[in-house]
């Protein structure tokens, strides 16, 4: 989400005219601001889910099946990516 695709209020704009900004919430976020600083943010149910959708869950290994385990172990990057290694050469962590 960028930020210029974003409505931003205040508190207290936000409390006197719930129904307009539940109503542009609709089209696109609403940031709620208190003090100058971004506090929470509203969005409409639809993109809500959407995002809820997009959810991951991380998993120990050991949560795994062996299965899974050993797909991963055998997993092999296509020959037709190779060319990728060279821009990775210099790479330091």
């Amino acid at each position: 989400m960028r930020t210029e695709d974003t409505v931003s209020v205040t508190a207290a704009e936000f409390q006197r005219s719930i129904g307009k900004y539940q109503d542009v919430a609709l089209t696109q976020p609403v940031t709620i601001t208190k003090n100058g600083r971004d506090r929470t943010v509203l969005v409409s149910a639809e993109e809500y889910a959407r995002l809820k959708r997009r959810d991951r869950r991380a998993l120990a290994a050991s949560e795994l099946s062996e299965r899974q385990r050993e797909s991963i172990r055998s997993a092999a990057v296509p020959s037709h990516f190779a060319s990728l290694d060279e821009e990775l050469k210099d790479w330091s962590p």
